[in-house]
Order: structure tokens, then sequence, then C-alpha cells
């Protein structure tokens, strides 16, 4: 499980919107402050995230939290999100190049793979928004409130 601490914003039925401080990796590494995540995080900031996660701990708006998800959850989504638009693209390029281009004897190759590649990649993100959509109801792939946080002083929302 890999947890995060927050802070519940909202509760909506048997969810609670928790606000986490986006953080990147760079906290354990020898090059902090050299590479290039580090400068991305340093010209964005550090923006407030917010979570929709099962409550399971019965958490109050205003505790401090910690949300996890599975790796299982994160491999999966993460495996889908990176790969099905790159096979999308590589695959729309060759399958242009293939139906289109034979039959110009390459005068028009380019062309056709190069809208492959887009309409491949149109497809990639269509499905993959059916596929986010298929698993928001999947238990493995969503945030849970693991635990509250009890004894700890609870900072002060932007906005509230």
């Amino acid at each position: 499980m890999i947890e995060e601490p927050g802070i519940v914003v909202s509760i909506e039925g048997p969810y609670a919107h928790v606000e986490t401080e986006r953080r990147s990796a760079c906290g354990g590494c020898a090059a902090h402050g050299a590479c290039g995540t580090s400068l991305i995080e340093r010209f964005f900031g550090r923006r407030a995230v917010r979570v929709r996660a099962l409550n399971q701990a019965q958490a109050a708006v205003g505790e401090r939290v910690v949300v996890g998800i599975s790796e299982q959850g994160l491999l999966s989504a993460s495996f889908a999100v990176y790969l099905a638009p790159l096979v999308g693209l590589v695959g729309g390029a060759l399958a242009g190049d293939g139906l289109i281009g034979g039959f110009t004897a390459g005068r028009y190759a380019d062309a056709a793979a190069l809208v492959g590649a887009l309409l491949g990649f149109a497809l990639a993100l269509f499905w993959l928004r059916g596929y986010s959509a298929r698993s928001w109801s999947r238990p493995e792939q969503q945030a849970v409130v693991c635990r509250v946080e009890r004894g700890l002083p609870v900072r002060i929302l932007p906005g509230s």
C-alpha cells in the first residue's frame, strides 16, 4: 500500500475528499535540486491535490488522515496511461503507412502515417476515457482513507 498524509476537506456519502500536498521524489536523491524534476517542482510549486477516497476510517472534516492506494492498482493504471497512447500512436502510424502507403507506392506514405498516428492516438485517448470510467468503481484502483492521525495539529485550510 502506497500511503500519503492529507486532511479531509469534505465528506460525500461513503467517500472523503482529502487534500494532499504534491511532492516529488527528490527528498532522498543525492542530486537534490540539480535535476529536471526539481526544476519543474520549483517552477510549478507545491500545490494541493484533492483525492476522492473511500472513507473506511470514518474520518471527519478537518482531520489529518493517511490515504493509501494499492501498488497493483497504481501499477495497472500507470501501465495503461503510459502504454495505450504509445501503442495507439505507433500502431496507427504503421497501419496508415501500410494501408494507404501501399496503394500509392510511397507517394503519400508519410502523410498516411501521420494521419494514422493521429487517429491511433485519438482512439487510445478515447479508450483511456472508458478505462478511467470503469476503474472508478474497481476497489483495487480506489484510494482509501487508511487511518486517522490522532493528536497531530491540523493546519488551517486555504479558503476557510
